[in-house]
């Protein structure tokens, strides 16, 4: 069976983490988050998770280069060999180009871009919702308003590359999580790829 190489993008409180597992486990590929793969780096206490901490603990952004390093290190691990979903890489262009990189050097290539497309508004009142409901004091809306903007200014423009690809499926992320799969499973059956088991 062919791999799948997925990539899903979309604002905070787009829903992306909750459906990239649920997408993850009917392909049967791992989800690479990098911030969970950061943190696992971290905790192992590896080289590159040491001059990660060194940042993050500086208050500082990770820089691309080590992102894309830490990320192609994930991407080499057996399980990822059938494929993967990738969720926050790449951030920005300055990362797809990483990205393209280091899949042309293994002769691979993105079969789909999940785009989850929520107004901004409705992001808003999530992210107030899950907050409240968290107790994130430190989730104000200006807070919120920040993130989102940084969204639309620098992962926003990598649409437009993939997009010109023709592999960008843009998904309504307005409705019940399962309405939201479907409509996701849809748009990757009609590129062909098809689901483990069925």
């Amino acid at each position: 069976m062919s791999a799948t190489r997925l990539l899903i993008v979309g604002p905070q409180g787009s829903g992306k983490g909750t459906q990239g597992v649920r997408i993850a486990e009917a392909y049967g590929i791992p989800v690479v988050s990098t911030g969970d793969v950061f943190r696992a780096n971290i905790k192992d206490g590896t080289e590159l998770g040491q001059r990660v901490q060194q940042i993050v603990e500086q208050g500082r952004l990770v820089p691309d280069e080590l992102t894309s390093e830490i990320v192609r290190d994930r991407l080499a691990q057996p399980d990822a060999a059938a494929g993967f979903l990738l969720d926050g890489y790449p951030r920005n262009l300055g990362q797809v180009g990483h990205l393209d990189d280091f899949l042309a050097s293994r002769d691979e290539s993105l079969d789909a871009v999940i785009e989850l497309r929520v107004p901004r508004a409705e992001s808003i009142a999530r992210l107030g919702l899950r907050a409240a409901q968290e107790g994130r004091s430190d989730d104000t809306d200006d807070v919120i308003a920040h993130r989102l903007d940084i969204y639309e200014n620098e992962t926003a423009p990598i649409l437009d590359v993939y997009g010109e690809r023709g592999i960008v499926d843009g998904i309504d992320g307005i409705g019940t999580l399962d309405e939201i799969t479907d409509r996701i499973f849809a748009a990757l059956e009609a590129r062909g790829l098809v689901r483990r088991g069925g």
